[in-house]
């Protein structure tokens, strides 16, 4: 796939319980807004919800390992987190060049994406990235 403006790769995956609970095992977050059903019932989603940056990781998926792929690393990535993520969604993930900053230092500027099963934008945002195959 050619790396240049307009080139564009997804990555899809159905948020599970499980993923809820590793997520806040990895990253320490147990926040009753994702971990306890009760509580979260209370809140005004009244249901659990992903952690905003479980989509964001879907992201770093498709940067890391489709577009640009392998030897890809984070410079900067900002977001907006536009509807919560439930358990069962299906979030796509999706990737856009919108500029070559520095061909030489292989540095390009994207637009980030995820977007649910109905089409409905969860996060909207830029990432900057160093691609060094």
């Amino acid at each position: 796939m050619a790396l240049g403006p307009g080139a564009t790769a997804s990555f899809s995956r159905t948020v599970t319980e499980h993923d809820v609970y590793a997520m806040a095992e990895i990253i320490g977050d147990y926040n009753p807004i994702h971990t306890d059903p009760a509580a979260a019932a209370q809140s005004p989603f009244g249901e659990r919800i992903a952690h905003a940056l479980l989509p964001a990781g879907y992201i770093s998926t498709v940067l890391g390992m489709i577009l640009p792929g392998p030897g890809t690393v984070y410079l900067h990535q900002s977001l907006d987190f536009k509807a919560p993520v439930k358990i069962g969604d299906t979030i796509t993930a999706a990737v856009t060049v919108t500029e070559i900053l520095n061909p030489a230092k292989g540095i390009y500027k994207l637009r980030t994406a995820c977007h649910n099963q109905h089409g409905e934008l969860v996060a909207d945002g830029e990432a900057v990235v160093k691609y060094a195959p």
